[in-house]
C-alpha cells in the first residue's frame, strides 16, 4: 500500500504552458489511472478548444476568476465556488478572459500523464497533426479532427 502524500500550496509536478500553468495535485499513477487532480492557473486569454472524452469525466471547481464553459446548447459562466461536472461524450470548450484558477478532477483518465507527455514535445511534434491526433486519442481526448480521421 502506498503511503500518504502531502502536496503543499504552489507545489506538485508542474507544467507552465502558454495559456495555463498546471500543478499535479494527485497523479493518476497513485490511483491506478482512476483519478487525478490538476490545479490550473489560467492565464488571461485562456482557451481550451472544443472536445470530448469517451471514458473520462471532468469536474471543474473554480477557485478564482470566471471561466466560461461552452457546451453545444449552453454556455455556463462559472465563478469562484462553482462546480461543473462534464460526463463522457459531452462536447465542451472553455475560456477565461481575465485569468483565473481552478481545480480539475479527472475520473477514469490520465490527463496528468498527457500533460507530462506534452511537456516533452518540440515545435515539430506540435505541428505534426497526425501525431497530435494519435496522442490525444491515446489519452481519451477527441476533437472534430480526431474523429474525422479515426
Amino acid at each position: 500500500m502506498k503511503e500518504q502524500e502531502v502536496i503543499r500550496k504552489g507545489e506538485g509536478e508542474n507544467y507552465n504552458y502558454s495559456q495555463d500553468h498546471c500543478f499535479i495535485k494527485l497523479s493518476s499513477n497513485r490511483t491506478n489511472g482512476e483519478l487525478s487532480f490538476v490545479e490550473d492557473r489560467l492565464k488571461p486569454g485562456f482557451h481550451l478548444g472544443r472536445h470530448h472524452h469517451k471514458i473520462m469525466t471532468e469536474v471543474f471547481y473554480i477557485l478564482e476568476g470566471e471561466v466560461a464553459l461552452i457546451f453545444d446548447d449552453e454556455t455556463v459562466l462559472a465563478k469562484a465556488g462553482d462546480t461543473i461536472t462534464v460526463p463522457p461524450n459531452v462536447w465542451h470548450a472553455a475560456t477565461c478572459e481575465k485569468g483565473g484558477k481552478m481545480l480539475t478532477i479527472f475520473k477514469n483518465g490520465q490527463f496528468d500523464l498527457y500533460l507530462k507527455k506534452l511537456s516533452t514535445l518540440n515545435d515539430e511534434d506540435f505541428a505534426n497533426k497526425e501525431f497530435m491526433k494519435k496522442l490525444s486519442a491515446e489519452f481519451d481526448i477527441y476533437d472534430d479532427e480526431t474523429l474525422n480521421n479515426n
